[in-house]
């Protein structure tokens, strides 16, 4: 029995060594200066409303009021920037739910921070169903104090993501003259990522790319609305004889496309030629949103909006240069209304005379026209005259 013991024994002191240095070898999470920075928004935020608490007075929360009606436009800017309106929520009867909801939010991103985690919109919702009576009974809800919360740090250069709530939605596609440096999530070791070598695929761009490194030699970057003239350009290397980097945008395009494209830029001095179709919504929603942002977005603008994009085409002077008349679209009564708002009310197409005279001209001539109308002269008569002539005349591209 005394052997047994002595076995038992030397068998749990074997497994405490174990233990212990398990422990050990797993690497501590560095905080970056951005993610210091978001915790103590979280902190001071806390603080001040216990100490309003304390005092014996309502605490309140400031939160700038995000609308096309709160945003100035400066072309030397080049972005929507948010006004100076902001709806204050202040603690009481009514908002004492929502209230509690917010600060919660933020504490859970301030663990996630701390743990180097993250989670979904959808798991922030499901998250709050252990927080008993000011749990969320819809997402839009939690959606929208998430909104508020994103557009209070922002007035601290902070975005949704240094908060750690990551879109749902993962980014384009890429293609062409670029190596990613990204880094392994558990060991931190750089890895590489070589955009040309990716077979008859592309290259996911992340939810998060804001620890993204790159290297290029390309000179420009050419971003597409649709997923089909991506492939066909990415199919027949297009991006190796123009010496690119082509992006997926897949309609609007998603937080993460605008920010990696925004950073990717930047970062190399690229400039960004637009390529979607000519219709209303390519125009003042997908191209707009690329380039200025939006106006319920503005207090996001600064960090997601391509100053530097410009509009390659397809323009409606495209529609009369290239003979596509016959493979074009009649304007819906959706189509007019979104070109009228744009040139009344939109102050980016209000700023620039080009743009105006564009959508007025698109307007009279009554249709609209996809870039796959193209294909009328042939399904490679976008590769070989089309882009080819459109990038001799840069001079030619709207703004």
């Amino acid at each position: 029995m005394a052997k047994k013991k002595s076995t038992r024994k030397k068998a749990t002191k074997a497994a405490a060594k174990k233990a212990p240095q398990r422990k050990a070898s797993a690497k501590k999470h560095t905080l970056s200066e951005m993610d210091k920075k978001t915790i103590k928004l979280v902190e001071h935020t806390a603080v001040t409303v216990q100490r309003k608490i304390n005092g014996r007075s309502l605490p309140e929360l400031k939160f700038p009021v995000r609308s096309l009606a709160n945003v100035t436009y400066d072309k030397k800017v080049g972005f929507f920037e948010l006004g100076k309106g902001r709806k204050v929520r202040a603690l009481s009867f009514n908002t004492v739910k929502t209230f509690a909801q917010t600060l919660r939010l933020m504490s859970v991103s301030k663990e996630m921070i701390e743990n180097n985690d993250f989670a979904t919109k959808r798991e922030a919702y499901y998250v709050s169903k252990n927080w008993g009576a000011c749990k969320f009974r819809e997402q839009p809800e939690s959606d929208a104090v998430m909104d508020d919360i994103e557009a209070l740090a922002s007035l601290d250069g902070l975005s949704r993501e240094q908060l750690r709530y990551y879109p749902e939605e993962h980014g384009g596609a890429l293609a062409g003259e670029l190596v990613v440096i990204d880094r392994d999530s558990e060991t931190g070791a750089e890895i590489r990522i070589d955009c040309t070598a990716m077979g008859t695929g592309a290259y996911t761009i992340p939810h998060s790319v804001e620890h993204l490194r790159f290297e290029t030699k390309a000179k420009f970057i050419l971003a597409i609305e649709t997923g089909g003239m991506f492939a066909r350009l990415n199919n027949h290397k297009w991006w190796r004889d123009s010496n690119c980097i082509l992006i997926s945008m897949s309609g609007v395009p998603s937080r993460a496309t605008r920010r990696f494209i925004r950073r990717l830029s930047d970062d190399q001095k690229l400039p960004v030629f637009c390529f979607v179709d000519c219709d209303p919504y390519g125009i003042a929603n997908i191209y707009r949103t690329l380039k200025v942002g939006s106006g319920n977005a503005a207090h996001i603008n600064r960090f997601f909006c391509v100053p530097k994009a410009r509009f390659l085409g397809v323009t409606p002077q495209d529609i009369i240069d290239f003979k596509l008349q016959d493979a074009t679209h009649e304007l819906q009564k959706v189509d007019i209304k979104r070109a009228q708002d744009a040139i009344k009310n939109d102050p980016f197409f209000k700023s620039h005379l080009p743009w105006k005279k564009a959508l007025q001209q698109l307007l009279k001539m009554g249709v609209r026209a996809e870039q796959q109308a193209l294909a009328k002269w042939g399904l490679n008569f976008v590769i070989e005259e089309y882009l080819p002539r459109k990038l001799k005349d840069k001079k030619s591209f709207l703004p």
